[in-house]
């Protein structure tokens, strides 16, 4: 849904978006024994959600998310922390697009909600039943039975193109035989007037 392709825009529109349009910018992908057993392939995260980290230096960490900042674009992981100089332990910011969701926090019923919205409705097949074939019964015994009308075949592409350089042919057939006509009338019109 990009209106432009101005990368200055394109981060101004992202930094100066509205939160209804941050969360769903906060989206990650589920795993697929989670996507296949929910129907939906993304959900934007939220705080009790366990997501398993997929890039950067701790690739593979898996935990609870424990705050999710709308405004810098960030999740915190529980267990996922460092140790500053001084001696105190920062919980690490990774953005949402990095992590694939493992299990999901369902508590809220508008979360359920979102999720139903978003699997894929069944398309409905329909069941093609099989015609029997109708037989043409005479209504009186004394007339023959109608017989059913063979059926055309299809033109090819082939024929259709063999038929068009036909008639293109008759075409060149008949302006070489007017032309013809008309030298000939000439001809003989210049004959009579020389004599």
């Amino acid at each position: 849904m990009q209106s432009t392709t101005n990368p200055g825009k394109q981060r101004k529109k992202l930094f100066n978006a509205p939160a209804h349009i941050r969360h769903k910018h906060m989206a990650a992908p589920l795993s697929t024994e989670l996507a296949n057993s929910k129907g939906a392939k993304t959900l934007p995260v939220r705080r009790g959600d366990t997501v398993r980290i997929m890039r950067g230096d701790n690739k593979g960490f898996e935990g609870k998310i424990s705050r999710v900042d709308l405004k810098a674009y960030r999740i915190y992981l529980e267990g996922l922390t460092r140790e500053k100089v001084d001696g105190t332990n920062i919980f690490l910011a990774v953005h949402p697009s990095k992590v694939q969701i493992r299990n999901l926090n369902l508590d809220d019923k508008w979360r359920k909600n979102i999720l139903e919205r978003k699997t894929a409705p069944v398309k409905k097949t329909k069941k093609q039943k099989a015609k029997p074939a109708k037989k043409a019964e005479p209504a009186d015994k004394t007339k023959a039975p109608v017989e059913a009308e063979p059926e055309l075949e299809e033109e090819t592409f082939e024929d259709q193109f063999e038929a068009e350089e036909e008639t293109f042919e008759d075409e060149e057939k008949v302006e070489a035989d007017e032309s013809t006509d008309a030298t000939v009338e000439e001809t003989s019109q210049e004959v009579g007037d020389e004599e």
